[in-house]
């Protein structure tokens, strides 16, 4: 199973030689944007468990989307003498100052599934984002090969909107080019929320005067709120929808056929690497040969990217289910 195949690689990375340190126990600290997404409580709670199983132990602070509370956040983390900061980043630029800050304070830096720019950063672990947004095209434009296209961009705070645009282009450029597709909407959002696919959905359907025939969300979120915009207007389930991060929500509606798809990123894996790996630079030990870097503007920073996997309504037993993600009795009830 491609799933289990991908929690596997994750053992590469396991500190199974950690020397013993009966005096200290590695100090994490874990900063969070927020819990809103239903992902990221998943993120946490396999987080400081996995650093716990390592003999670590986790601080975790959330900001609430404030990137000035994220840096006073980070002070009090520093303050308290953890080794490590794990920066799941309110904003791209602002969080180049904790890293900053920490490396003052011989504190080092990991960014957590978004990247930190223009900063000395220590690891970098995440998904291969533009390969989420070539999922997310390749499989849309499959199923709907001809028509209008509508995309909800996520937030220009975060690095990731840029690589699932660029995945996504990639895809739909050529198309465009030989006149097969339009895309007759294109914005970003402020947020990742609901809300914010609800407001641009409607923004559309008022001001373009073209039937909409797919919508590509960057995330489930905001999938879910353009589709309630389309359920208003009476075309839920007549306009193909993709979005991310395989939301139980979101595998319901692939179920009820009012979104087509999303995408599986493998929440345990990212989990686990970035414990394994938290835990090397806590103790000193992250020598592995570094096989990947992605550029954040000041320097080529190790990096590790995972898979992530197409969900649709025919592959919801054989990814989200059959790797544990999901229950099916909570999708299918």
């Amino acid at each position: 199973m491609k799933t289990k195949l991908i929690i596997g690689m994750v053992l590469f990375f396991q500190v199974l030689s950690l020397p013993s340190c009966k005096d200290k126990s590695p100090k994490i600290g874990f900063l969070m944007d927020n819990l809103v997404q239903e992902r990221w409580t998943r993120d946490r709670d396999l987080f400081v468990q996995k650093v716990k199983d390592l003999g670590g132990q986790v601080t975790v602070e959330v900001a609430g989307g404030e990137a000035v509370k994220q840096y006073t956040q980070a002070e009090k983390l520093i303050n308290e003498g953890v080794d490590v900061l794990v920066v799941v980043p309110v904003d791209l630029n602002a969080a180049a100052q904790i890293a900053e800050l920490a490396h003052k304070n011989n504190v080092k830096v990991m960014s957590y599934d978004r990247l930190i720019k223009n900063c000395d950063l220590d690891y970098y672990v995440s998904f291969d984002h533009a390969e989420v947004g070539k999922l997310q095209a390749s499989y849309l434009t499959t199923v709907c090969p001809k028509g209008n296209y509508v995309l909800i961009n996520g937030p220009p705070s975060d690095n990731n909107t840029f690589l699932l645009e660029l995945g996504q282009m990639n895809v739909l450029e050529p198309l465009v080019q030989r006149g097969d597709i339009k895309i007759v909407f294109n914005r970003f959002v402020d947020q990742w929320s609901e809300q914010e696919g609800y407001r641009l959905m409607q923004e559309c359907l008022h001001t373009v005067h073209e039937p909409v025939h797919a919508v590509i969300a960057a995330n489930d979120a905001l999938a879910r709120g353009a589709i309630n915009a389309l359920t208003e207007a009476g075309l839920a389930g007549k306009v193909y929808v993709g979005g991310m991060d395989a939301e139980t929500d979101a595998c319901r509606k692939i179920v009820a056929g009012t979104q087509t798809m999303t995408v599986y990123k493998p929440i345990e894996a990212i989990a686990s690497t970035a414990a394994s790996i938290a835990m090397q630079l806590a103790l000193g030990t992250c020598n592995q040969e570094v096989r990947l870097t992605v550029n954040n503007g000041k320097k080529l920073v190790p990096a590790i990217l995972l898979p992530s996997m197409v969900v649709n309504k025919k592959t919801i037993r054989l990814t989200v289910v059959a790797d544990g993600y999901l229950e099916a009795n909570k999708i299918y009830q």
